[in-house]
């Protein structure tokens, strides 16, 4: 008995402490992504016009437009892209839903040569491809899966994407400009602040990598930091000489 119970304790230990990270990222890797490529590009783009001894108001209209038209390309790039592959799947879908459906045997067969490569006994595979060709959607799942490597149930939106590209984009984007906006006269509120998010957006993708949170945080901070940095030495080189 005491070994029965030991034994079912090992068990819920076991299910409670197998979990793995989403390697796909989920929503969270988009999102955050667009956030930080939001908040880099505007940072550099602002960086590089301050860098040309430009007024304020000068600033602060670049920063907005940068918002709006990175936003705005984002979101199209973003629904085109997911749009076209999206559009993709379903016409191979399509394929297989037809030779499922004028050779149902050869489409069996071959679901059960792949689990026999896989190394289950060449009777066993047959009974199981047997089984789960009887259902036609449940065989076009499967053989989407395995011959595709997609889930047809699982296909991405076009307007989600684009939609979430936007926001995350024109949030990232935003901080640059939002000390201007809040009455800041110079240029280092929106730089620390910037940055601040850079750091902060890095430790976030830290929850989808194997990296420490500081590690990520850093990383991310020297790399836009160092594009700031060189935007605003190219606007102040550039301004000097259109001078």
């Amino acid at each position: 008995m005491a070994v029965i119970e030991t034994q079912a304790a090992l068990h819920e230990a076991h299910r409670d402490n197998h979990t793995h990270r989403d390697v796909n990222g989920g929503w969270l890797r988009p999102a955050v992504f667009g956030a930080m490529d939001g908040l880099v590009s505007n940072l550099a783009l602002m960086t590089g016009v301050a860098g040309g001894s430009v007024s304020q108001q000068t600033i602060v209209i670049t920063g907005l437009a940068g918002l709006a038209a990175g936003a705005f390309s984002m979101a199209a790039g973003e629904y085109t892209s997911v749009a076209s592959q999206r559009e993709l799947v379903e016409a191979e879908l399509d394929v297989e839903r037809r030779e499922l459906r004028k050779h149902p045997q050869d489409e069996q067969d071959e679901l059960a040569a792949l689990y026999v490569a896989r190394g289950v006994e060449p009777d066993l595979a047959r009974e199981v491809a047997r089984q789960l060709s009887e259902d036609p959607e449940q065989a076009l799942e499967i053989h989407a899966r395995e011959e595709l490597g997609i889930d047809p149930g699982d296909l991405p939106s076009p307007l989600v994407a684009a939609v979430s590209s936007f926001g995350s984009f024109a949030l990232g984007a935003l901080l640059p400009v939002l000390p201007f906006l809040l009455g800041a006269t110079t240029l280092w509120p929106a730089v620390l602040l910037a940055l601040a998010g850079l750091f902060g957006c890095g430790a976030v993708v830290a929850k989808v990598t194997a990296r420490s949170w500081w590690y990520s945080g850093l990383r991310q901070l020297a790399l836009g930091g160092a594009a700031a940095g060189v935007t605003y030495a190219l606007g102040s080189l550039f301004g000097t000489a259109v001078g």
